[in-house]
């Protein structure tokens, strides 16, 4: 069995493709295709097959030659190592259009993450509940930490509040903070935080756009 290098630390550019390589992976094995090369799932996600085989060297698992790389290890091995198979409670905070679509992606438990409640001060949702979880006024935030022990905070609140709101929850017990607002908060360094902004990623998708025109 193939185990994972200990000790190394990975690229970011290469963390961020090992999920492409994961999700074409899985689709071939829902084909019941057992054997994989890197250059069949260069021609799918458009990374070259030298760059997927190096990404791959960092997990300690190497294809055999004309033969592939098995599918089904490979998975395993890549969810183990993108820490998938472990369950990581999570708080979301901010229960706009943002923050309730994420509740309502029942996808993300599949890859980790357990949404366990929503907080937000409109009265319209406080009280409710999405796709089964309950959404509690922010105010409730520290005595539900304390039973609870979520480790993740997933930022969707206003930007104006995101520096505040940030501050808030680290004080309460959150070590990681996926921030999806615009805004770069700044937090204590023991403190994870993954920066995902639409608008940005919108921007840039722009750019491109002018300049293929």
């Amino acid at each position: 069995m193939n185990e994972i290098k200990k000790g190394i630390k990975v690229p970011e550019p290469t963390l961020r493709r090992l999920p492409w390589y994961l999700a074409f992976l899985k689709m071939a094995a829902s084909k019941a295709e057992t054997r994989i090369s890197s250059t069949q799932i260069s021609r799918a996600i458009n990374v070259s097959a030298p760059q997927i085989a190096k990404d791959l060297s960092y997990l300690e698992i190497s294809g055999k030659t004309r033969i592939g790389y098995d599918v089904h290890l490979l998975i395993s091995v890549l969810e183990q190592y993108l820490g998938f198979t472990k369950v990581h409670k999570a708080f979301l905070f901010g229960v706009g259009n943002l923050g309730a679509a994420l509740l309502h992606d029942k996808g993300l438990s599949q890859f980790g993450l357990e949404i366990l409640a929503g907080f937000d001060v409109n009265p319209w949702v406080v009280g409710t509940a999405i796709q089964g979880i309950p959404v509690y006024h922010i105010r409730d935030y520290p005595e539900i930490q304390l039973s609870t022990k979520a480790s993740i905070g997933i930022l969707t609140v206003p930007v104006q509040k995101a520096q505040e709101v940030a501050e808030e929850i680290v004080q309460g017990g959150i070590r990681a903070i996926w921030n999806f607002t615009p805004f770069r908060i700044h937090i204590p360094e023991d403190i994870v935080i993954q920066n995902t902004s639409i608008y940005a990623h919108l921007a840039v998708m722009f750019n491109r756009m002018e300049n293929k025109l």
